[in-house]
């Protein structure tokens, strides 16, 4: 979860009034938040957040908007969503973006002088939604810019990377855009984002003054915001449209908040998007839902009358209006996380507090016990300790790489994986199909523990079936590793042989054929005529595409095939 970290004072002028400590600690459920750190002398505070889904609030500015409303009672308005005059500026996007990084937002910040913490707030936001939100900078990227230093319009142009020069921020001399994508510290970071592409994107301006090198690096002479600056542009590109708009919605209300005054930029494109050729931004997509107030009270599972309802969602940010028993609810353009009427449920009762709602005792009471599952995953476990192997729990989720690419998967009939949509990181962009990477991810961080190491894990995995409802089925699997010199597939297989033994499970392998695993030294678990497993010695390149230096060995066993044979 994010952790952000403000300055008291800076908090106080944004919200309007001091704040004793006591005050902060209340105010902060508001954002879903936590107090983690103070420091009296310097007046950081660290504040963690528990909601991921809220990109706005990853800011001094944006957990101030929040209390502020609060304690308003009212929307804080943002005229610059409603101009109907169109924008002076423009912003020119040329052909053949759509197949490298085809969006782009912009608008201008005029009449706030940029102080130290402000500055120190646009950088880390500007690092948050770029790193988090914008998935390492894949799909959203973001540049700040002196305004007095550019000419209109500023074009979005695709370039081949010896065609232009510029001193990139960090640096003091020129450097073409090749240079800068193998010699510049980010272009080293974020290059790879650009691979495979002989023509790049690049930002200049009417004059030829390059802006940017998206998503890379600025130009130091236009793109070095500098304390007392009091004329910005900003702009935002990406892969997607929406995440693009909001990510520039949510700086545009942070600089207005500042006392800044927001001009939209039209971004002109060379075909038409989901939202047409010529796009003013920032732009409030938001849409009116009708919500029936049964339902929200069927959530919170108190009755609440109208106007409470419309009171609370109003002192969190929603234009909201009853007719009947319906309400019409529009989130603030700096919010697109709402995905179901419960969402709303929810912001009803973090705005009434939860100290409003009364517990309720069940009024039936159960003898709970563990299911038949865990049962025979527990014994496992305390089988696999008596073997002389060490237990480690891993995350669900992984990225493709680890779990296809180092594997050797690639094109196989194994690469078949479910993925997490728009994900906050690429590092968790999948759910594991198999154990073994997750026992190969700990293997490789421990090559100066004594050896031989013997691991397993009993945990979850999500294996796509195009049968099931749901097109993936979620299974409990047992992993197990054996790495050391003499690590071979007759090791491997006594221990499951011991195993299976223990838990009267009659088996036979059968051959196959697997990228991960050396050829002939393979097999098929199968028992009853069903398949449990595989077992092998893994293929010298899986082990050096993990950096692991010493032979290993490994099986899988899916746990439910045997919890079902013991039930019967």
């Amino acid at each position: 979860m994010p952790t952000i970290s403000i300055n008291r004072k800076d908090f106080e002028q944004l919200i309007g009034q001091p704040a004793t400590d006591e005050q902060i600690a209340d105010w902060l459920p508001l954002v879903k938040g936590e107090l983690k750190e103070q420091d009296s002398k310097t007046g950081e505070l660290r504040i963690e957040l528990q909601d991921s889904n809220r990109p706005d609030l990853w800011s001094c500015e944006g957990i101030a908007r929040q209390i502020r409303l609060k304690l308003a009672g009212a929307v804080s308005p943002y005229p610059f969503f409603k101009s109907t005059r169109r924008p002076t500026r423009r912003l020119l996007v040329s052909p053949g973006l759509e197949h490298v990084r085809p969006y782009v937002a912009a608008c201008t910040a005029v009449g706030y002088a940029v102080t130290d913490e402000g500055l120190a707030q646009l950088i880390q936001v500007q690092e948050k939604l770029s790193d988090i939100f914008g998935r390492k900078r894949h799909t959203v990227s973001i540049g700040l810019y002196r305004l007095s230093q550019i000419e209109f319009p500023v074009h979005y142009d695709l370039v081949k990377q010896d065609e232009a020069r510029f001193t990139p921020l960090g640096f003091e001399q020129t450097m073409s855009l090749s240079e800068i994508l193998t010699v510049h510290p980010k272009g080293l970071e974020y290059g790879p984002i650009l691979a495979g592409h002989e023509l790049v994107p690049l930002l200049r301006d009417k004059a030829g003054r390059v802006l940017s090198l998206p998503p890379i690096i600025n130009s130091r002479e236009v793109g070095e915001v500098r304390v007392e600056d009091r004329e910005l542009f900003v702009e935002v590109t990406g892969t997607d449209l929406s995440m693009a708009i909001l990510t520039l919605n949510i700086l545009a209300v942070n600089l207005a908040d500042r006392g800044a005054t927001i001009e939209p930029v039209e971004v002109d494109y060379p075909s038409a998007t989901s939202l047409g050729r010529a796009v003013q931004t920032p732009l409030d997509f938001g849409k009116l839902q009708s919500i029936p107030i049964k339902t929200i009270e069927t959530a919170l599972g108190q009755t609440l009358d109208a106007k409470t309802i419309q009171s609370a969602l109003r002192s969190y940010g929603y234009e909201v209006s009853a007719v009947r028993n319906k309400l019409s609810v529009k989130p603030p353009p700096y919010r697109n996380d709402l995905m179901h009427t419960v969402d709303v449920a929810e912001d009803v009762a973090i705005s009434l507090g939860y100290e409003r709602f009364e517990p309720e005792m069940p009024t039936q009471f159960t003898v709970g016990s563990l299911s038949r599952l865990e049962q025979v995953s527990d014994k496992i476990r305390d089988l696999m300790v008596g073997f002389g192997f060490q237990e480690i729990i891993s995350n669900i989720l992984a990225s493709r790489l680890e779990l296809v690419e180092r594997m050797r998967l690639a094109g196989s009939e194994w690469d078949r994986l479910v993925e997490v949509e728009n994900v906050m990181s690429q590092s968790y962009a999948c759910l594991r199909q198999w154990i073994t990477p997750s026992l190969l991810r700990v293997e490789a961080a421990s090559s100066r523990a004594f050896y031989p190491h013997r691991l397993f894990e009993v945990g979850e995995v999500v294996i796509p079936d195009p049968t099931d409802v749901m097109g993936s089925r979620t299974c409990t699997a047992l992993g197990v590793l054996i790495a050391h010199a003499g690590a071979n597939f007759s090791e491997v297989h006594s221990c499951l042989d011991l195993l299976l033994f223990y838990l009267n499970q009659p088996y036979t392998l059968e051959p196959m054929n697997h990228p991960s695993f050396l050829e002939g030294r393979v097999g098929r678990i199968e028992s009853k005529g069903r398949t449990l497993g595989l077992i092998g010695e893994l293929h010298p390149e899986t082990l050096e595409h993990w950096q692991v230096s010493l032979p290993a060995a490994a099986f899988q066993l899916e746990v439910d095939a045997l919890a079902e044979e013991h039930k019967s």
